[in-house]
């Protein structure tokens, strides 16, 4: 037996070449989301609050639809239930890649990011609890200040300009959508209404026939998919779960491994997860989840309406779970991982930069606000909810640019050596091995040879 000593993993260190490729492309696009949903949410707020108020909530009260299939829907429940299906359609490609190609697929790099955000949905949900306990609140939105909304974190980042190292942005994006997975098996299991068998019955019998035509016919095209995704949809809605967990499925039954010869070499320059994903990640980014935010975030901000928001203990306990919450939920799980596994936090960082990304978790947006939504049926406890959702988030943002940014030319240099190419091979010089070789840990696993310059 070999009493070589085990190799550490280490917190926040380089990402492989190819997850590094997919994770710039993925951020890129989510960073231009997150602006659109902050310029969104600051239109809502300021068109609720000004002389046209009235004017927002009869545009987002406005119903039209199908009666006679249950969906005769205020725009609202259709950004809410439509258009985030496509968001949460984005998300179960993610979640699914992650899980056989990315740094879920192996268990040692995977406990990290998985023990944070666990530790980081429970302890929010905890002071929640805590909170509505001591003064007499609901218990419903004990979910509420759980998610982290990645495109709202990246908004905040392309503000303050900070030049994160991949390896922190990798761990940020791989703890979102773990805490996707679980806000999706929330809203699943406790967030659903009575159950229409028949309509679900139907909802799954679609989804056998996509994963069919999919994986078994390898059929092509969007004329396919798109009338049976909204068949399947419509079935989900009127199942009594919630619509939003169809796009998830259909997002997971995809093919995001390319397909292969009998010789074993890819046969596809890409999967059709990849290629799908490339063409809706713009869709959901760029207009899906900030028309979301426009008909969700209009709330009053008014001196008497911000302090009822203070002095209401289900509102106080998302604000709090968002800050304090998710603050200690991530850095004590990331801590606690490192402590007791053969985690190591790399030798650039400091537990310091812990502290600024677990401030970022603390940005609930668009997941917090559609719990909020389907957690409180009262009109006025919602809106004081969503307002907290608003208020919490802000906080923790504004917290994390001044933590981010004290340390910011830190992470400039970083960033420098990371995509320094001296030979102009294409291929960043941290990437090659001694002997000019680096490894694509791609569904194909190609080892191609570089330029020793």
């Amino acid at each position: 037996m070999s009493n070589a000593p085990k190799e550490r993993t280490s917190l926040f260190g380089l990402p492989s070449f190819q997850e590094r490729r997919f994770l710039l492309e993925a951020l890129r696009t989510e960073t231009v989301g997150g602006m659109l949903l902050l310029a969104a949410a600051v239109v809502a707020l300021v068109w609720a609050n000004s002389p046209w108020g009235d004017l927002y909530e009869s545009v987002r009260d406005f119903h039209f639809g199908i009666p006679s299939l249950h969906l005769d829907l205020s725009v609202g429940h259709w950004a809410s239930d439509g258009l985030l299906t496509i968001f949460f359609f984005v998300a179960g490609i993610e979640l699914k890649r992650e899980l056989l190609l990315g740094e879920l697929r192996r268990p040692a790099a995977a406990a990290l990011p998985v023990v944070a955000a666990a530790c980081g949905m429970v302890v929010p949900a905890l002071f929640y609890v805590a909170v509505n306990a001591a003064g007499g609140g609901q218990m419903d939105g004990w979910a509420i200040p759980m998610a982290t909304d990645i495109a709202f974190a990246l908004g905040v980042l392309a503000v303050i300009g900070t030049n994160l190292p991949s390896g922190i942005r990798a761990f940020l994006l791989t703890l979102a959508i773990v805490d996707d997975l679980g806000a999706i098996l929330v809203i699943a299991v406790f967030y659903t209404s009575a159950l229409n068998l028949p309509a679900l019955g139907g909802a799954l019998a679609g989804l056998a026939v996509f994963w069919f035509l999919h994986q078994k016919l390898r059929v092509r095209g969007w004329y396919v998919y798109v009338p049976l995704g909204l068949v399947i949809w419509a079935l989900m809605h009127a199942s009594g779960v919630h619509a939003t967990i169809a796009g998830v499925a259909m997002g997971m039954l995809l093919r995001v491994i390319p397909a292969k010869g009998s010789e074993g070499w890819p046969t596809e320059k890409e999967s059709p997860a990849e290629r799908i994903e490339h063409l809706v990640r713009p869709l959901s980014a760029g207009f899906a989840v900030p028309v979301f935010a426009l008909f969700a975030a209009g709330v009053s901000v008014s001196g008497d309406a911000l302090g009822d928001t203070f002095r209401q203990p289900e509102a106080l306990g998302v604000m709090l779970g968002l800050f304090a919450g998710k603050l200690l939920g991530v850095f004590g799980g990331t801590y606690l991982a490192a402590r007791f596994t053969r985690a190591q936090l790399s030798e650039d960082l400091e537990w310091a930069d812990v502290v600024g990304v677990a401030l970022l978790a603390g940005i609930g947006f668009t997941v917090s606000l559609l719990v909020g939504e389907l957690a409180f049926a009262d009109a006025e406890v919602a809106e004081q909810v969503k307002a907290a959702v608003l208020i919490g988030s802000l906080a923790a943002a504004l917290a994390a640019a001044v933590f981010l940014k004290v340390r910011d030319g830190r992470y400039k240099r970083l960033w420098e050596e990371e995509n320094r190419d001296e030979d102009h091979d294409g291929i960043p010089d941290v990437y090659e091995r001694p002997r000019g070789r680096v490894t694509e840990d791609a569904a194909g696993r190609v080892d191609r040879e570089v330029s020793e310059g």
